[in-house]
């Protein structure tokens, strides 16, 4: 069988912490909210959209004056993080264990990530991934806010690719349970902050990106 095989970004393609994407997201609320506002409760492997929503929220800012900002933040925050990443030192960032042999060996490879569809881009060119991920593809944040909707957008993408046929790939309990309410398949790996009890409802749950092909083969 053939899979659409949706790859995570932070925790599974790319395990380093990204100072670059706090500064420039730190930047965008500034700019556009006039805050810098407080980290909302940290739900990991959520949108960015989704993120900035709780933490403006938790900083006294009502639905509607968030609603009118979101999207001059997403261009801002894209916009001050490419400018970032272009002087900034990423010889130290650490992709997944595997994960460029996961890709090549991946016959219909695309990202869906809580981050800005720039961003991410931005990152996979870092990382070496780039040839594997171009635009028009997959699925990010600021293109919807709530990841499961993120699953319908990158099977769209692809040509409307089943549900039943789409597998995402992450490294968090929410990659698991977003991917099953949007009717697909999910593979969990451990290389973020989540051990395997906690990522057992997954379909697959794997050490490292060196396992995904077997994986796949066993869903």
């Amino acid at each position: 069988m053939s899979w659409l095989v949706l790859f995570d970004v932070d925790g599974t393609l790319l395990l380093t912490h990204d100072e670059v994407y706090v500064e420039a997201n730190r930047l965008a609320l500034n700019e556009v909210y006039g805050t810098t506002a407080p980290d909302g409760r940290d739900v990991p492997g959520d949108t960015a959209t989704a993120h900035t929503r709780r933490a403006l929220t938790a900083a006294g800012f009502s639905t509607e004056q968030i609603d009118a900002g979101l999207t001059a933040w997403c261009k801002a925050f894209a916009a001050h993080y490419v400018r970032l990443l272009a002087g900034a030192d990423t010889s130290h960032w650490e992709a997944g264990p595997g994960a460029h042999e996961a890709v090549a060996a991946t016959a219909h490879p695309a990202l869906l990530t809580g981050n800005p569809p720039a961003v991410a881009h931005a990152r996979m060119q870092r990382l070496g991934l780039a040839t594997y991920f171009p635009p028009g593809h997959g699925a990010f944040g600021c293109e919807r806010e709530q990841r499961t909707e993120l699953f319908a957008l990158a099977r769209e993408r692809a040509g409307d690719w089943p549900a039943e046929r789409t597998v995402g790939v992450g490294d968090t309990p929410l990659d698991v349970s977003s991917a099953h309410t949007a009717g697909c398949r999910s593979i969990a790996v451990t290389t973020g902050r989540y051990d395997r009890p906690e990522l057992e409802s997954a379909d697959a749950v794997i050490a490292t990106l060196h396992d995904l092909q077997v994986a796949l083969a066993t869903l």
